[in-house]
């Protein structure tokens, strides 16, 4: 019995932990994806700015120097939006060359953004078949296996009779 629910653990272990790979893999699609419309606007800005012979630093002191509450608000918008940039293009060049297992550390930093979670309200579940769903799922599966047999070890412990050992 105890291998058996320890397999069953084993399993579901498995299968959770075996779709990490491509819940990494969505996230990072649209990380880049986000990255990537973030680019577009920093350029055309910055190509503005160049065309009226400024640098984006004196673009935005323009925009904050203005009297009207809407220019001088959207040079504050803009500034957020160039943080923002530059921020998710770390984190995607940190993810693009992480490994298994830095990535697999970074899960609650993942989560716990805008997109991680809106990746998470989109996910798909998919079959692992690369070499790192693989041994994600064999990492759970053996995980799985040992927590729930040591649990059921320690469960049972108080209903198993001892067994007299007889000296002759």
């Amino acid at each position: 019995m105890r291998r058996m629910i320890a397999g069953i653990g084993g399993l579901g272990l498995a299968l959770v932990l075996s779709q990490f790979p491509e819940y990494a893999q969505q996230y990072t699609q649209r990380l880049g994806g986000a990255v990537d419309e973030l680019r577009v606007i920093t350029e055309d800005f910055d190509r503005a700015a160049a065309a009226g012979g400024l640098d984006r630093p004196a673009a935005l002191a323009r925009y904050e120097a203005s009297n009207d509450s809407f220019l001088a608000g959207r040079g504050t918008s803009m500034s957020a939006t160039f943080q923002r940039y530059d921020q998710l293009s770390a984190t995607l060049t940190r993810i693009e060359h992480a490994d298994a297992v830095e990535r697999l550390q970074s899960l609650p930093a993942y989560l716990d953004t805008d997109i991680g979670r809106r990746t998470l309200e989109s996910y798909k579940p998919a079959v692992p078949v690369t070499m790192e769903g693989i041994l994600y799922a064999g990492g759970g599966f053996i995980l799985g296996y040992l927590v729930l047999s040591g649990l059921w070890r320690f469960v049972t412990l108080p209903f198993t009779r001892k067994r007299r050992v007889v000296y002759r």
